[in-house]
C-alpha cells in the first residue's frame, strides 16, 4: 500500500501552470499528387452515383459550394438549476467545486546518511472547509514540511500554516490568510452504496493541477494497512488516484465531499502484474468531528491515552513460556496507567475480553474507547496473571508532550545501557567510538 504524495529530492521544483500539446506537422503533398487524388475521387463518385442511378447523368457540385459538416455547439455548464435533491453531471460537479480545491506544495529539509542537509519537495491536494481559510488534507502530504504553499485554480497562491494533524487517521488542517472563500459541502459517507458514481478533483503527479477523474464506489469498509503500519477503514474506488491526489476531495454526484483520496494499490517488487483501478479514500464521516476539534482546539479531543511506552514480546521470550502481548517498557508518572498499578515489565495480554498479541493490536483496541471510559486490562507479571481497571486519560497537547519526553528519556537510558554493556564486553576500548 502506498501513499500518493509526490516527492522530488532536488533543490528546485517547478510545477508548470499548464500543458501545451502540439499535434504532428504534415508536409504538403506535391500539387501533382493532390490533383491526381482529386481526379480519382471524382471518378469514384461518378461511378458510384452512376451505378445507383441506373446510368443517369450526374451533375458535379462546383468546388465553391462544398459544405463542411461541423460538430454540435459547445455544451454550456449551468449551475442555476442545481439543487441538493437532484444529482449533477460530472461537468457541474467540477464547475461547482474546482474553486474550492487546492494544490499543495511543500518544501522538505532532511538529513542524509552523511549528515548533510538535503532539500526536497512534495506535492498533494486539499480542499477548503471554511470561508476564512481552513483547508483539509492528508497528514502525510505535509509531514516534515518546512514550508507549505496552497494554490487555487484562479492562479492565486498563499503560504499556509499547520493548525494541527492526526497522523494515525492521516488528516491535517491548514490555515491561510484569506476571507470569502467557498467551502465544499460535506456529505454523508455512511449513505454510500457500492456501484454509486463518484468523482475526484486533484493534483496528480504534482503537475497536472485540477484534474477531474470519475468512477464508482467499489467497496466499503475496507480494512487497509498503510505504508507506515497504521490500520485504517477505507472506501475503495476505481476512480483514478495517483501520486499528488492525496488529500483531495472525493465527491458524490450531488457535489458533496464523501471522502479524502489517500492511497492506491501498487505492484510490489515481487510482482510484475499491473494493478489498476484500486484506490482508497478516507470516509468523511470518520473524520468530521476530528476536523472540528483541530480547528477549534488544535488537537482531537476525547482520544484515549494510557500513559505507557510498549513493545512486542519477542519470539525468543515466547519460547520460554512468556505470553504474547504488549510489553510495557516505561510508565508515565501521574498517568492513568500508573494510578491503576501498571509497571515496567508488565505484559498486557487482553483488553476487556479481547486477547492482545502485539503492541499495535493494543493501540487499535484502545482507540475504540474515549477518554473517561474504564477498561479492564489483563496483565502478566512475574509468572502470574492479574486484572487491573484503568480509566483512560485524554490524549491532549500536554499529554503528547509528556509522552514525547518520556520516550526520549527512555531512548537515552537504553543507549547508555548499551554503551555500558559494550565497554564491559571490551575493557580495552578506552571509550573510543568504534573500539579496537
Amino acid at each position: 500500500m502506498y501513499y500518493n504524495d509526490y516527492n522530488r529530492l532536488n533543490d528546485e521544483s517547478v510545477i508548470p501552470d499548464g500543458l501545451s500539446v502540439d499535434g504532428p506537422q504534415t508536409t504538403p503533398m506535391p500539387r501533382k499528387n493532390r490533383r491526381g487524388i482529386k481526379t480519382a475521387a471524382l471518378c469514384l463518385v461518378c461511378a458510384l452515383l452512376g451505378g445507383l442511378a441506373g446510368g443517369a447523368s450526374v451533375r458535379l457540385v462546383p468546388k465553391d459550394n462544398t459544405i463542411l459538416y461541423e460538430g454540435h455547439s459547445p455544451v454550456a455548464v449551468t449551475m442555476s438549476s442545481v439543487t441538493s435533491t437532484e444529482p449533477m453531471s460530472g461537468a457541474q460537479v467540477y464547475a461547482g467545486n474546482v474553486g474550492s480545491t487546492v494544490g499543495i506544495t511543500t518544501e522538505l529539509v532532511t538529513t542524509n546518511f552523511w549528515g548533510q542537509t538535503v532539500k526536497g519537495a512534495a506535492a498533494g491536494s486539499g480542499f477548503v472547509v471554511t470561508h476564512d481559510g481552513y483547508i483539509l488534507t492528508n497528514y502525510h502530504v505535509i509531514d516534515g514540511a518546512s514550508s507549505i504553499q496552497v494554490a487555487f485554480a484562479d492562479g492565486t497562491s498563499y503560504p499556509a500554516t499547520l493548525v494541527g494533524g492526526e497522523e494515525p487517521n492521516d488528516i491535517a488542517v491548514l490555515k491561510i490568510e484569506a476571507e470569502g472563500l467557498t467551502p465544499v459541502v460535506l456529505g454523508d459517507s455512511d449513505n454510500l452504496v457500492v456501484g454509486e458514481q463518484v468523482c475526484a478533483i486533484g493534483n496528480p503527479l504534482g503537475e497536472l493541477t485540477f484534474t477531474f477523474t470519475s468512477g464508482y464506489v467499489s467497496a466499503r469498509d475496507r480494512t487497509i494497512t498503510m505504508e507506515n503500519g497504521e490500520v485504517m477503514n477505507m472506501l475503495q474506488t476505481d476512480t483514478a488516484i495517483n501520486s499528488g491526489n492525496s488529500g483531495g476531495p472525493l465527491f458524490n454526484m450531488y457535489g458533496q465531499v464523501i471522502g479524502i483520496t489517500t492511497a492506491k494499490y501498487s505492484s510490489s517488487g515481487s510482482s510484475s502484474a499491473s494493478i489498476e483501478g484500486i484506490g482508497f479514500a478516507i470516509p468523511i464521516n470518520d473524520v468530521k468531528d476530528m476536523v472540528k476539534d483541530i480547528i477549534e482546539k488544535g488537537y482531537v479531543t476525547g482520544k484515549p491515552n494510557v500513559g505507557i511506552i510498549m513493545s512486542d514480546v519477542s519470539a525468543d521470550a515466547q519460547r520460554y513460556g512468556i505470553p504474547a502481548g504488549a510489553s510495557i517498557s516505561a510508565v508515565l508518572e501521574g498517568s492513568c496507567g500508573q494510578k491503576a498499578g501498571l509497571q515496567a515489565g508488565d505484559i498486557i495480554t487482553a483488553v476487556n475480553d479481547t486477547a492482545v498479541t502485539s503492541s499495535k493490536q493494543l493501540s487499535s483496541l484502545v482507540k475504540e474507547y474515549k477518554a473517561g471510559d474504564t477498561v479492564t486490562l489483563t496483565v502478566y507479571r512475574t509468572g502470574e496473571t492479574q486484572t487491573l481497571s484503568v480509566t483512560l486519560d485524554e490524549n491532549n497537547t500536554d499529554r503528547v508532550q509528556a509522552m514525547d519526553e518520556l520516550y526520549r528519556s527512555y531512548q537515552e537510558e537504553q543507549q547508555q545501557k548499551q554503551q555500558q554493556q559494550q565497554q564491559q564486553s571490551n575493557p580495552f576500548s578506552w571509550g573510543w567510538p568504534f573500539g579496537w
